[in-house]
């Protein structure tokens, strides 16, 4: 079965079997391999991606699901070759531990600043509730999406 869709702004076409999670089809059948496949129950929030705007897990959406619609994955947050503010407030911040969180985390803290630049701690927490780190205390992580909606406020 095909799937047809926009992803990070780019009209593409998959080849995919009826069962196929948009994760999988993300990573193995369009090269996308920012979103990570941990728990496969939507427990962990590695593999968040925005759907039509919305943030989803993408192992518990049906590629198929996603036939006509927009996805944006980490790598689609970068615009011209410059990182999102929250990508590079991540690096600047020490957030990045090993790694394999920071994709999901990342587009969960760029949808929170979408719709609120300048988000308490506690918002923060709950936004964020939905992704597991192993390698960290969250501090961190939340200075990062801080400093990022700080500089999104500041910007012109």
């Amino acid at each position: 079965m095909k799937v047809a869709l926009t992803v990070n702004g780019e009209a593409r076409e998959a080849t995919i079997w009826p069962g196929e999670s948009l994760l999988v089809m993300l990573r193995d059948r369009l090269g996308l391999p920012g979103s990570k496949n941990a728990c496969e129950q939507g427990e962990c929030g590695s593999c968040a991606v925005l759907l039509d705007g919305e943030l989803v897990c993408s192992c518990l959406v049906l590629a198929a699901q996603a036939e006509g619609r927009a996805v944006v994955t980490v790598e689609g947050l970068a615009a011209n070759g410059e990182l999102h503010p929250v990508q590079r407030a991540f690096v600047e911040a020490g957030a990045v531990q090993c790694g394999f969180c920071t994709p999901g985390l990342v587009v969960a803290a760029a949808d929170l600043l979408d719709s609120n630049a300048t988000p308490t701690d506690d918002e923060i927490r709950e936004a964020l509730a939905g992704n597991l780190c192993r390698c960290t205390g969250y501090a961190k992580i939340i200075d990062a999406v801080k400093a990022a909606g700080t500089a999104a406020a500041g910007s012109p």
